[in-house]
């Protein structure tokens, strides 16, 4: 599936959702679940700053054994300059409505890599929404670690990044 589509499908869930739910809060958690991965001092959001220049992986799909697809970026000045897909992606059933990636007809999806600081923006609308949202953060620099966002309401709705390798410079 497209990054795209699938932003846009999040985009029209969220106002579909927003438009139809009751008047309760937003659920937005930043749980620790590892030493490397906790969130800011004082359950704040992140006082994460992107810096000029880093890399990361990211890893999208929340079962760990099966991700959908794994991806290396590198970002200067707030934008991706490069990203390419990392092993293998897990195939998508045969049933499934999804873009089966480029012409060179690798399976899985093949997406649009964002910055870290569009991740969080995005669990940070998703939440404003009214989704779902859960944000881990590093504990030695504050950047996301993992996102999960939900703005189905389903369990089985559940959109997953997980950010590993982080490196400034």
């Amino acid at each position: 599936m497209r990054f795209e589509r699938a932003l846009c499908a999040f985009a029209l869930v969220g106002v579909v959702a927003g438009c139809s739910s009751s008047s309760d809060d937003p659920k937005f958690t930043e749980p620790a679940t590892s030493a490397s991965a906790a969130p800011a001092p004082g359950g704040s959001a992140s006082a994460w700053t992107e810096p000029a220049s880093y890399s990361f992986v990211l890893t999208h799909g929340c079962d760990a054994g099966k991700p959908l697809g794994t991806y290396r970026a590198t970002v200067k000045a707030g934008k991706v300059d490069t990203y390419s897909r990392v092993g293998s992606t897990a195939a998508p059933d045969p049933s499934a409505d999804v873009d089966l990636g480029p012409v060179t007809g690798d399976q899985g999806e093949e997406i649009e890599v964002p910055t870290l600081a569009e991740l969080a923006e995005m669990a940070q609308t998703s939440a404003d929404d009214g989704g779902e949202v859960a944000t881990e953060y590093d504990r030695a620099d504050g950047h996301p670690v993992k996102v999960t966002i939900n703005v189905s309401g389903e369990a089985s709705g559940a959109e997953c990044w997980t950010v590993s390798d982080y490196k400034v410079g």
